[in-house]
């Protein structure tokens, strides 16, 4: 049953990424999301073309290949999920995979691709500790002839730009943050009085950020609020923190700001929901009570989350396909292998999450 749903879920999203990737490597301006969509999407029609013949529940084309996967640290919840998912599907494709733990330090991650590519594997996927050492990584890992994957964090336009002239074997797989952003944005909008919970006729909002270094928590703090606006909403923001994806970060910051700005908070806004969760705990324990005096919204659509979208102590979520990544990056792993050129952006599409469809999110993940 496990593997029959996470078909369907590999059927809802399979059209999305393939518009993703169709329009969003040529293109430097963030263009307007796609409607969110449908759990009940059907699978695209047949092409004709033949299909690679792979193992029932592995990646095709992995067979033999020595696979070296950094991770940025292994106790974030989200990356936990992906990484799990992700070797899973490549062993299962019949690659020796080994990951490895960056522990948040990018010297630390620097010296295991070195390591990695000592050893000689075939291809790397790196989540980086560091977007900003993309360029670093990506030299070491072309000037030893070994393709590399990215994942999660997304190295700027100019580096990917770079790959292109040079040709380099590098791509990176993730979403867009800012359609993630743009949904958390959309969610306030379509509650009943958008935002605007006191009726002063603006959204008085508190954001915590992820690491600001990371492209994920700058787009996701930006197109949150300017979807609002986008909206003709005026907006306040009355704090904005550093939360580092981090849970404890999260309540101790909304905690504060509860404290500090009282009922004038009407919108919490987290990067994530490690963050979101914790920001949960700090408004319950103010006396809040979300829905009612206060929204609160988080990304990754991660189990604890979608049960509180579903019992209404979180206002919505926006599901960050670790499935739907963790795949594509495992297959980009493949055709770089092979020999193949590939786009420097694989897209897969967030899902705006509500009590609408959280339910049916959980039992997919399930």
């Amino acid at each position: 049953m496990r593997n029959m749903k996470k078909k369907v879920l590999a059927l809802l999203l399979c059209g999305a990424m393939a518009a993703t990737m169709l329009t969003g490597c040529g293109s430097k301006e963030a263009d307007a999301p796609a409607e969110t969509p449908s759990v009940e999407t059907e699978a695209p029609a047949e092409t004709g073309e033949p299909q690679a013949e792979a193992p029932a529940d592995g990646c095709p084309g992995v067979d033999g290949l020595n696979i070296g996967v950094c991770i940025y640290k292994f106790d974030d919840n989200f990356m936990t999920l992906y990484r799990t998912e992700l070797q899973k599907y490549l062993e299962a494709g019949g690659a020796t995979v080994t990951v490895m733990d960056g522990k948040n330090d990018q010297a630390e991650q620097t010296n295991q691709i070195q390591n990695f590519i000592t050893e000689g594997v075939d291809v790397l996927i790196v989540n980086l500790v560091q977007s900003t050492a993309a360029a670093n990584i990506t030299d070491i890992c072309n000037e030893a002839g070994i393709p590399v994957v990215y994942i999660n964090r997304e190295p700027d336009d100019a580096e990917k730009d770079r790959w292109t002239a040079n040709g380099i074997k590098a791509t990176y797989v993730g979403a867009d943050a800012r359609q993630s952003g743009t949904y958390q944005g959309e969610i306030v909008l379509n509650t009943e009085n958008k935002g605007d919970i006191n009726g002063d006729g603006k959204i008085s909002y508190v954001m915590v950020m992820g690491d600001p270094e990371n492209i994920d928590a700058q787009y996701r703090t930006e197109f949150s609020i300017k979807a609002l606006t986008d909206a003709n909403m005026e907006v306040e923001k009355l704090d904005e923190q550093r939360g580092d994806w981090d849970q404890a970060r999260g309540q101790e910051i909304v905690a504060n700001a509860l404290t500090n700005y009282g009922e004038a908070v009407e919108v919490v806004f987290c990067n994530n929901d490690a963050m979101a969760l914790g920001a949960k705990q700090a408004i319950e324990a103010a006396g809040r009570v979300v829905g009612k005096d206060i929204y609160l919204l988080g990304v990754d659509a991660l189990t604890d989350a979608l049960e509180g979208v579903i019992d209404g102590t979180i206002t919505g979520t926006v599901f960050n396909d670790h499935i739907g990544q963790s795949h594509a990056a495992a297959e980009a792993a493949s055709k770089f292998a092979a020999g193949e050129t590939l786009d420097t952006l694989i897209g897969v599409d967030y899902i705006k999450v509500t009590q609408d469809n959280a339910q049916e999110i959980l039992d997919l993940l399930k």
